[in-house]
């Protein structure tokens, strides 16, 4: 706890409001402003007169609160475990599974980073477990067995005070912690970007709950500078379409599920669907053309996602969670147009599975939500079967979501509207265009003739 005699006292500084006014003590702590307002004028001569009188006893200042050593914050007197389960408590209902899980990810690592001593009793995989799994999830929390609540017990005991936060090296060497995998390598740079993420909201409730007076984390270019991300997709994981096709055909002869996972996949290559989206579809969701007619495009309405996040994050115990659409309004739905080819899929697809219109539309073996597990195995045996081994060890198509990517890309550079694309995306223009500008390519020529259709600088007048 670093500490310093520097100190200075100002005078109140009054806010004369229409509706009511506030009186603000302001003070300094080895050259750094502080400010604390108040309701009344009394609150705030009691608050400023006690800090005229610790500096008048010749009292230490802590430089991380700005307040004397007496002043014992309530961060002191709080466990950072017993801090972070109330937190969790506090925001679960509020959270989706994959933030829950996120949330606890974090918690976890920083809890760790907080204990007075190692768990030598304990082996280290336990330990982790115990807090991510049942410490940080309010559903578990109370059936723990009796291994884990000895974990739980022990970490309560060895935990520091809230207080450390107000300590910029121990702030420093939590972050380092949290920042490195457990083989002593750095994290990727989105885990390190949403551990401060989560991190910044924990100590917005902390000042709230007046745990703590300021938030501890580093800010502004001290806080960018150290996980810089983008969301710009890598042109490398494109598909072309000769490569799209082979996948596709692989799938479609695939022994086991293959006519059915090739529908999957067709639809999100064909209308760029995210996976979550495709698996809470229904049959009544596809607008299918009658036989015979000229137009023969089909339409999608996608009003569900369906993400997989692990039976312990959600409230219903299964697997997948049903939310609304990624970055929509509740209960908002959007329409995608498919290609003929994927009209043909579809069509096949319904009568071959027999799909009621209340049906999902694309179903696991025995019937239920089709397994995140089942897509990826197909995904990856296709690709390591049809792909060449040094466009296997490429980013080409290493992911599902890499359909999407591909579709996106392609409707771009067929030059549909970005706004157009975006609707049918599920995105906003500004998002579309961030993620995937880079892919855009193939329109110069076109761009070039347009720019020289306009003319060049007239002439000047010859010289008199």
């Amino acid at each position: 706890m670093e500490t310093t005699y520097d100190v200075k006292v100002y005078k109140i500084y009054v806010y004369k409001g229409t509706r009511k006014s506030s009186y603000t003590v302001r003070w300094e702590v080895a050259g750094k402003r502080w400010r604390e307002q108040f309701d009344t004028v009394a609150l705030a001569e009691g608050f400023r007169s006690g800090l005229i009188t610790a500096t008048g006893k010749g009292e230490a200042f802590v430089i991380g609160t700005g307040l004397p050593v007496s002043h014992r914050s309530k961060s002191a007197a709080v466990s950072w475990y017993a801090f972070a389960v109330e937190y969790v408590d506090a925001r679960w209902t509020q959270l989706g599974g994959n933030s829950r899980k996120n949330l606890a990810k974090t918690l976890t690592a920083t809890t760790i980073a907080l204990l007075r001593a190692r768990p030598a009793q304990f082996e280290p995989v336990a330990v982790r477990t115990a807090l991510r799994e049942w410490a940080f999830n309010a559903n578990r929390r109370g059936t723990a067995p009796e291994d884990v609540a000895t974990i739980l017990r022990w970490v309560e005991r060895n935990s520091l005070p809230v207080s450390t936060w107000e300590d910029p090296g121990k702030v420093d060497e939590v972050l380092r912690a949290i920042d490195t995998r457990l083989d002593g390598k750095q994290a990727a740079a989105w885990s390190r970007k949403r551990h401060r993420r989560i991190l910044n909201v924990v100590m917005k409730h902390a000042i709230r709950r007046r745990v703590l007076r300021t938030n501890p984390l580093p800010k502004g270019k001290e806080a960018t500078a150290v996980a810089k991300t983008t969301n710009a997709v890598d042109k490398r994981s494109l598909m072309n379409p000769d490569q799209a096709a082979a996948l596709l055909d692989w799938i479609r002869r695939r022994p086991r599920g293959g006519k059915r996972l090739h529908a999957f996949f067709v639809t999100l290559y064909y209308c760029g669907l995210r996976p979550e989206e495709a698996v809470a579809m229904r049959g009544k969701d596809v607008s299918l053309p009658a036989l015979g007619v000229a137009d023969q495009w089909c339409e999608l309405l996608i009003h569900t996602a369906t993400p997989e996040v692990g039976k312990q994050w959600t409230d219903t115990g299964k697997i997948h969670e049903e939310r609304d659409l990624k970055g929509r309004a509740e209960g908002e739905t959007r329409t995608v147009p498919g290609h003929p080819a994927l009209t043909r899929v579809l069509r096949q697809h319904i009568a071959d599975e027999a799909l009621q219109p209340g049906d999902l539309l694309f179903q696991g073996e025995t019937g239920g939500v089709l397994a995140g597990s089942v897509i990826r195995r197909a995904w990856r045996s296709a690709r390591e079967a049809v792909l060449a081994p040094h466009v296997l060890e490429s980013p080409t198509g290493r992911r599902v979501y890499d359909n999407r990517h591909t579709r996106l890309t392609k409707w771009l550079n067929d030059g549909v509207p970005p706004a157009q694309v975006a609707d049918w995306a599920g995105n906003s223009v500004p998002v579309l265009l961030a993620t995937y500008a880079r892919c855009v390519d193939g329109q110069l020529p076109d761009l070039k003739r347009r720019l020289e259709a306009a003319g060049d600088l007239p002439e000047p007048p010859p010289a008199g």
